[in-house]
């Protein structure tokens, strides 16, 4: 073979494939660009994948119709052997022959079969339990106990130190870091009676045998039942995320809305003792409204005009004594803080106490306060939240053990069967990961049909044929059988994560079966080349000689498109780490999908294909065979 030869076989073959491979590799990118139509966390976290993805395989469009043809003129040089010459390629077509030529035959058991699989894959998606996103491992523990609102400074001190005692007892805890009350922020309005507690923990190779986390957080839960403290288990910063996001600090929250807070208490007691008993239902407490305490200091102005005092003189003594105020300020480097002076708790710490802080006269000396204002401790708000110019309260709680969107599903038919209607200008709602869950379900069901018609749209420019387009398309449902089948044993439940991972699926899947079609349409060129493009010259002998030429004679390609997917996925099944949570459920699909939906390229794809051209060669006389070169 001469130098010219060589490149002139080398460039037919590349303008054979090289629509084919151009268009399949948009259709991975354009498959992919819906995901940036995701928003919110979802968005932060796909957006960088997506965007990863896309400038790849465009580069990738570009240098396999440019570079890769000029590098196999440098490498393939020599020698070549024969399709039949090479052991793999024997080893290949010794398997593949006699499946396809099974399917050929048996023509309605083998798409019988398919759309059985494909039947029962349906319910198993049915099934599947849904969430906002796969839980990631953050490697700690965030404990958030609540306390009743009156909670003192030294008892809510108590608690937190028996609190870390006991966590430290554990032995997979590396440390833990308590806060009670807000910090010195305005952003952090925090209360006293919550408490957060951060639990680092040692590396899973320290573990005990058989411990996950979830084992964990319920020996924790175990060990942490105290009177009057309600417990909650979460992360760090999915905590924050929610607490920002959504102003729950739970995964669920069932806001309640009103004008009165007593009533909003009464209401939200109610929604309480539905959701007590939910599967799934964890941590669940009410949000308190009411239960704090406040000194009430009313002052007897006959007493006051007795002792020759005013208002404002008795309120500057209050409010020095019990609140403090500035008297100075210190300078330390390039710091200044203000030098604030109040009594002693001992005090200022009971009623008595309080009773007998001195007021200085002019005309009668010192005098307690208890002679001219009465004291006592009135029952009020400890906090209150309002949203959209209303007061609201809350009914939180976490879910654990159950999917979150079954589980909310669950709750709100409780919520809805309570006794008794709400009371006017009274009304609930479902916050929390369960809003996210809500608004991610909805842009999703908008992007699928997105994606399907992008994916058309591509397969009819690399076709020009509406038949070879949906032809190829065909492939897509069959694909879901093996991501459907690949979700449901490993126990993952619907998530946005597992939705990315099946539009990244539509792009794999078209792909191998665009290289199929490419093979069979040159089969069929070669055939019309042969014997003429007629009924009377083409039998349906020789249809299946051909259709079964395109099939197996070109197998390696159509495999080695399918297993550099797989193996380059596969090993994510035995990731670990950070993230690996987050990754599984997008890879799982992918992988089942690949498999099953190959299956059906080798298998079925021939075999429609073959039917077509049957079709085709009975009504029309002749067959309309599609060009495979630019």
């Amino acid at each position: 073979m001469t130098n010219d030869e060589r490149l002139a076989i080398i460039e037919k073959s590349s303008q054979q494939v090289s629509r084919g491979i151009f268009f399949s590799t948009i259709i991975i990118v354009a498959s992919f660009l819906p995901v940036f139509l995701l928003t919110g966390q979802e968005g932060k976290l796909f957006h960088p994948l997506a965007y990863t993805k896309t400038f790849i395989l465009l580069i990738d469009a570009v240098l396999a119709v440019t570079l890769a043809p000029v590098l196999l003129s440098f490498f393939m040089k020599g020698k070549f052997k024969t399709e039949e010459q090479n052991p793999i390629n024997r080893g290949l077509e010794r398997v593949y022959a006699p499946l396809i030529n099974w399917c050929l035959t048996w023509r309605k058991t083998t798409i019988a079969i398919n759309l059985l699989l494909l039947a029962i894959s349906i319910p198993l998606l049915l099934s599947l339990g849904t969430e906002f996103m796969p839980p990631l491992d953050e490697g700690s523990i965030l404990f958030m106990p609540i306390t009743q609102p009156d909670v003192s400074n030294t008892e809510v001190k108590r608690i937190l130190q028996v609190q870390d005692r006991i966590i430290m007892q554990v032995p997979e805890v590396k440390g833990v870091l308590g806060k009670a009350g807000r910090a010195s922020t305005a952003t952090d309005n925090a209360p006293l009676s919550m408490i957060e507690t951060i639990i680092q923990l040692k590396p899973r190779s320290d573990w005990r045998a058989g411990m996950t986390k979830a084992k964990l957080i319920e020996e924790l839960n175990g060990k942490l039942q105290i009177p009057g403290v309600v417990n909650g288990w979460t992360q760090p910063i999915i905590n924050r995320i929610n607490m920002l996001s959504t102003g729950i600090r739970t995964d669920v929250g069932v806001k309640v809305y009103g004008q009165q807070l007593d009533t909003i208490y009464q209401v939200s007691q109610r929604v309480r003792a539905a959701l007590t008993g939910v599967p799934g239902v964890q941590d669940l407490y009410v949000d308190p409204i009411t239960g704090g305490k406040y000194l009430q200091i009313d002052l007897k102005r006959d007493q006051l005009a007795r002792y020759g005092l005013t208002v404002d003189q008795v309120n500057e003594v209050v409010e020095m004594a019990i609140g403090g105020a500035p008297v100075a300020s210190t300078v330390e480097g390039r710091r200044r803080f203000a030098i604030g002076v109040r009594l002693a708790e001992d005090f200022r710490n009971s009623l008595p106490a309080l009773g007998r802080i001195p007021i200085q006269t002019t005309a009668y000396g010192p005098v307690p306060l208890s002679a001219v204002a009465s004291l006592r401790f009135e029952n009020g708000p400890p906090m209150i939240n309002s949203e959209n110019a209303q007061l609201r309260g809350a009914v939180l709680f976490n879910v654990r053990g159950r999917d979150l969107g079954g589980t909310v599903s669950e709750a709100m038919k409780k919520v809805q069967s309570m006794q008794g209607k709400l009371p006017a200008g009274y009304y609930l709602e479902w916050s929390g990961q369960y809003e996210n869950l809500i608004s991610s379900q909805r842009t999703l069901l908008f992007i699928l049909p997105i994606v399907l018609v992008v994916i058309f749209g591509c397969l009819y420019f690399a076709f020009h044929s509406v038949r070879e387009a949906l032809l190829s398309l065909v492939t897509i449902p069959f694909a879901l059988i093996g991501g459907a089948y690949m979700v449901y044993f490993y126990g993952v439940h619907l998530s946005v994560a597992v939705a990315v991972g099946f539009i990244a699926l539509f792009g794999l899947a078209v792909e191998t079966g665009v290289i199929m079609v490419i093979y069979l349409n040159d089969a069929m060129q070669q055939l019309v080349a042969r014997k003429g493009n007629s009924s009377e010259t083409i039998t349906k002998q020789d249809l299946r000689d051909a259709v079964f030429h395109g099939a197996a004679k070109r197998l390696r390609p159509k495999l080695m498109t399918v297993s550099v997917a797989l193996f380059g996925l596969v090993p994510v099944l035995w990731a670990t780490g950070t993230g690996s949570d987050v990754m599984l459920p997008i890879v799982l699909p992918m992988i089942g999908g690949v498999f099953t939906s190959s299956t059906h390229i080798l298998l079925v794809t021939p075999l429609i294909f073959l039917m077509t051209k049957e079709y085709e060669l009975r009504k029309f006389g002749k067959l309309d065979v599609l060009a495979v070169t630019h």
